[in-house]
């Protein structure tokens, strides 16, 4: 196991190592990981005013990502599918992170990472679950007075 110190190193590490040499991604897969880390640096960099060099696991927590889904649907007009895309690529480099460095989650809460991400995944459910139920409370529900 290979020991990374910084935020930047364990995003080069995981399409590196995980990504490229152990799940032998194709060049698309990567392609959109990459598209996926570029948007998230970019609004964490904007939102937090740090650089993407100076960030740390710990600052990308669950209101940060869940205002970067958010930003993603109603900034940038991208569906429900391509923002769980995105929220794939997120989860997927949170468990490399808990696997391969571990130390790096903030050390208050174990699991920090894989928490944040349950708690947005919760969030994004339920505005699915009031976005269906909107969405079959059509013409056929509504009561006649004739």
């Amino acid at each position: 196991m290979i020991t990374v110190a910084t935020f930047p190193a364990l995003v080069q590490s995981f399409f590196m190592d995980r990504l490229m040499q152990q799940r032998q991604a194709s060049p698309h897969t990567i392609a959109s990981y990459r598209d996926t880390f570029r948007l998230l640096l970019q609004f964490a960099q904007q939102r937090l005013g740090k650089a993407p060099t100076s960030l740390a696991v710990p600052d990308l927590d669950t209101p940060l990502l869940g205002a970067f889904l958010d930003h993603l649907e109603r900034d940038r007009k991208n569906s429900a599918r391509s923002r769980n895309v995105r929220l794939a690529a997120i989860h997927s480099f949170f468990r490399y992170v808990a696997l391969h460095a571990p130390e790096r989650c903030r050390p208050a809460r174990a699991g920090h990472a894989q928490q944040a991400l349950h708690a947005v995944s919760d969030r994004l459910s339920e505005r699915r679950r009031s976005r269906r139920l909107a969405r079959s409370a059509g013409p056929r529900d509504m009561v006649r007075t004739a």
